[in-house]
This record gives C-alpha cells, structure tokens and sequence, in this order.
C-alpha cells in the first residue's frame, strides 16, 4: 500500500467511557475503518506505470527512446512545461545558441543532416527535439504541465509514488531527467526587490519588454551574458557590465553549413556520421590537458589574450577583462562578438559584481554607482544544489537533498544510496567541461537500459523487485572521482566556478574521456547493488548481490 502522510485523530474525548461515549467510538472506529477502505479504494485507482521519466530535455527524450527500443512502452514522461525542449525550451533571450558544434550536440541514433550551422542557434535545437519527439513515437507517453511535487519510496509496495501537479501516479522505476540547468539561481542583492525597473533571468527571458532605448545592465559573465551582451548591444541606450570574474573567451568558428553539404549528408549518411566522428575525436584528444597536464593549457591562454587583443585596443579595459586564473578552470566560453561588443562607445564595464540596489541606482562592491532602467540577470542555475533533490524521499525516509548535505554523490553517476530504483541523467560528476553532453546521456542510457534488464532477470518486470545502491559501492566511486579529480585544472587552475559546491568539492564534472565514461558505465555491476524483494515475493536470483526483504513501512491515512 503507499505511503500517504497525515492521520486520522481516533483519541477519546474526555476522560470517562460511558455507553453514550463508547458508542461513539465504535462510531469512530467505523469511520476510521471507512476512511483507511476509501483511501484503499483510491491508491488502486493510481495510474502505475513501469518507469516514470522524469523531464523532456535532452536526456528524458533520449530515455524516451531507449526505453521503446528496448521493448517497454509502460512509461510516461512527466514535463513543468507547456513543450519538449527542457533548458532549450526555457531560454529564449537574444543571441541563445549552443557552443558545441551540432552535429556532436545532437543524438547518434538522431543526426540531422539539415543543421543550418555550425552552431545552430536557439530555435533549431528545440525544433529539433520536437522532431525527435514525433519521429520516435513519444507524444502518446508525455504529459505536460506535470510538475512533480514529490516523489516518495513505498518500501511495502517497493515502488514510487509520484505526485505531480495534476494528481499522483506509482512507478517501479523514476528516472529523472530534469537537468542541471533548469532552476535559474536568483542572487540575493539587498534593494534588488524594490528596484523600480524590469527585472528578469536570462531563463525566462520577457520578450514583452522592449529594451530599445534603455539603460540595461547585465548581471554576470557567464555563456549566457556573452550572447546576451552582443545581442543587445546595438539596440541599448547604454549598456553596464558588472563582471566579478572575468572569463576566458576564445573566438567561436561558426558558419553557415552550405545546401551542397547538407545535401551530401541526406543522400551519405555516413559523412554526417564521419564529421561527427572528427568533432568528437579532436574534444576527446583535448581532455588530458583539462584532467592531467593543466600546464599545457598556456598555450591555448595565449591564444585567448590574442583573441582579445585584436578587439580591445584599450589597455585598461584588457586589464579588467584579463581573467586571473588558468584558462580552464571555469567553462571556456566561445564568442566572436563578445568583445567587439565590449569595445562600443555605449558599454561599461564594471570588474565587480553588484552589491545593492538603492532606487533605480545600482551599486557595485567596488562602490561604482549606476542607473538603468532594466537588470538581466546573467547569473546561472541551480546545479550543485538541485531543487528537486528536495524532493525525492528515499527509503529511509530523508530527502535527496538531505542524503547530500555534504555534497552530491551518485554510483556511477545514476543511483544514490538509499534510493531504490531510482536514476538519474546528467547525474553528480557526469558533465564535461570541453564536449558535447549528449556523449554523456547517451551512456547513462546504456546504463539504465541495463538496469531494467537486470531487474527483468531478477523477476523485477511485475514489480515487486528493487536495486538499491550499496552506500560502500557509492563511496568508493565517488572516492575514486574525487581522487581523479585532484589534478584537473577545475580544481587547480586558481578560481571558484559553479562546478564546486560550497564545501569546494567539484561534484558536477567527469575528470576523464567520454570513451572512458562509457566503458564505466557499459552494464550494471549487480556487486555494487542490494537486491530487495517484497515480502513473500519470489523472483529470480540476485547473482553477487545480496538479496533482503522489502522494509515494511508505516501506512498512515490523510483526510
């Protein structure tokens, strides 16, 4: 039976029992007996479904898939939004593109050979996530505007129970796919709430407001900020900067792809397929000078101050747009535009971050004063601290967030301890600082396609079977990251990014090839999993793993 919190109050009233008062409790009883009936009668009336995909960017369209191609169409895809796209849906502002080439940036069972360019912008990447969406058959599983709510292991039933915005559902398997990059993080600037101007994320960009003509100000320098920037530029009144930490920007090679090229890739599939190869071969020879030789980034450093050079002729302002760090240590972000744009007559730069707002004033932490009419907060995601993490609650009863106060940790970047069959996508130390991110979801689908065989092959296909991450196993793979993690550049290149969490532990990259991710992350090692069954259940055997009867938990009622 689920797990529904809350409970009926049955206490007697006063403190005697006479025939009039004990009549009355039985009463109770009768309609406490009733309620735990109608609750029964409701539970069974939950939509149960095989596995509950959790989000439709990137990485829930792509279990989507796999989950088909693997013969189970027992699922449904839970999205917020009004559409598919995830961050891709979300961020709509000015000059939004991807900096990874497309043809790698897009899946290998999926190419497009009609990418416009090299680095399509905005709309080409959710338009072709619809695409995928409608060529392999996903619409009839999705349900939009479900925001889940909660999610929470029936350790009885051994299954999730999931309640979303538009009521609640059971699944034997949650795979949540809803990113890293969902949650735009609000800065918590004193004034900020009362500024009397407009206000916006770069993630929810409001296009119903005009900035022609206005004095607009930019939060951060992130890869959003350097699209924005440019975009906007032109259009503006003036434009302020405010940049606590310069970045390194090198010049992004984008082009038109010709119609003769995009039509040899439609008649020769395999030249898509080459170019992709070439894409991927040249990120993955560069990985060593991220993760093991930082040194041998000086040379790419210099490049980066050449780049600069030749757009910024002021010596000053090359000065504050120097980043003091290795380049590396934050993302290296790619534009040609950037600091041409930085250059105009009608931009500041301002190499502090904003510290207060006073009326329509904003004041920097180096004191420098300035109006504007608008903020466009440039300032990132929710990544080391994701908010749905708060709510997932596991088998013991805590959230995810709990189970990583003191910093994310996952098996293999897919299963947290005490969390039975429940996975994750671009789960903690799966994101890569260099290449394309679907690399990394299309192995972590590998992963979870194993998953379910293995629980297949434990009797697990009618329910009643878990795999529970061993905390030992979750240790030691994340013991063996973290060690990895020592002589990359993102932990001694100098400079604090959005990879590290606030005890400083980089829990968002994979400090290795994709090549080598993969391999990892091939099959499931039943060794570093519990085997749970319900109690009394039979099934297969559970080879190394240990098998262990399912924890009965408290079934309390809610009116």
């Amino acid at each position: 039976m689920p797990v529904i919190t809350g409970m009926v109050s049955v206490g007697q009233e006063g403190g005697g029992m006479s025939e009039g008062t004990g009549q009355r409790g039985q009463e109770r009883e009768h309609a406490y007996e009733r309620e735990l009936e109608r609750e029964r009668e409701s539970e069974r009336e939950f939509e149960h479904v095989r596995v509950a995909v959790i989000g439709s960017g990137f990485g829930g369209l792509g279990a989507a898939v796999r989950l088909r191609r693997e013969g189970i169409t027992d699922f449904v895809l839970l999205e917020r939004g009004d559409s598919v796209g995830g961050t891709w849906r979300d961020n709509t502002y000015p000059g939004c593109a991807c900096d990874i080439p497309s043809h790698l940036y897009s899946f290998s069972f999926a190419p497009n050979p009609e990418w416009p360019r090299t680095f399509s912008g905005q709309p080409y990447i959710r338009a072709y996530l619809e695409h995928v969406a409608d060529t392999f058959g996903l619409r009839p599983h999705l349900r939009l505007g479900r925001e889940v709510r909660r999610m929470r292991w029936d350790g009885e039933a051994l299954h999730w129970i999931v309640e979303t915005s538009h009521g609640t559902l059971t699944a034997d398997v949650v795979v949540s796919a809803s990113g890293a990059l969902s949650d735009p993080r609000m800065p918590e600037i004193p004034g900020l709430d009362a500024f009397p101007g407009k206000v916006f994320h770069s993630a929810r960009w409001d296009h119903g407001y005009d900035l022609r003509g206005k004095r607009v100000a930019v939060v951060g320098t992130g890869a959003s900020a350097i699209q924005i920037v440019p975009a906007v530029q032109p259009e503006v009144a003036r434009l302020t900067l405010f940049q606590r930490t310069p970045a390194w920007v090198m010049p992004r090679t984008d082009r038109a792809i010709s119609r003769a090229e995009r039509a040899l890739h439609r008649a020769l599939p395999f030249t898509g397929t080459l170019r992709r190869q070439l894409l991927w071969g040249i990120r993955e020879a560069q990985v060593q000078a991220f993760t093991k030789h930082p040194d041998l980034l000086g040379v790419v450093e210099n490049l980066a101050k050449a780049n600069m050079a030749l757009a910024i002729k002021d010596p000053a302002l090359r000065a504050k747009l120097t980043p003091p760090y290795r380049i590396g240590c934050k993302r290296i972000l790619l534009s040609s535009n950037y600091y041409p744009a930085l250059a105009r007559p009608n931009v500041d730069v301002i190499a502090s971050g904003l510290a207060e707002v006073d009326g329509s004033t904003l004041v920097a932490a180096d004191g420098t004063r300035t109006e504007a009419d608008a903020i466009i907060l440039g300032t990132g995601f929710h990544v080391t601290d994701m908010p749905i993490a708060e709510r997932v609650v596991g088998a013991d009863g805590i959230t995810l967030a709990e189970a990583w106060k003191d910093g994310m940790q996952s098996l293999r970047g897919a299963s947290a301890a005490g969390f039975p069959n429940w996975m994750t996508i671009v789960g903690p130390n799966t994101g890569l600082g260099n290449s394309s991110m679907v690399l990394m979801i299309e192995s972590q689908l590998n992963y979870m396609a194993d998953y379910l065989k293995k629980l297949d092959g434990l009797g697990g296909r009618a329910g009643g079977v878990a795999l529970a991450a061993r905390p030992a196993a979750v240790r030691a793979w994340n013991d063996r990251v973290q060690q990895r993690m020592l002589r990359t550049v993102w932990n001694t290149g100098g400079c604090t990014s959005w990879y590290t969490d606030a005890s400083g532990r980089n829990t968002t990259l994979w400090p290795g090839t994709t090549t080598e991710f993969r391999r990892a992350t091939r099959q499931v090692n039943l060794a570093e999993y519990e085997v749970i069954r319900a109690a009394g259940g039979g099934g297969g055997d559970g080879g190394d793993a240990l098998s262990v009867p399912a924890q009965r938990t408290r079934t309390e009622v809610v009116r």
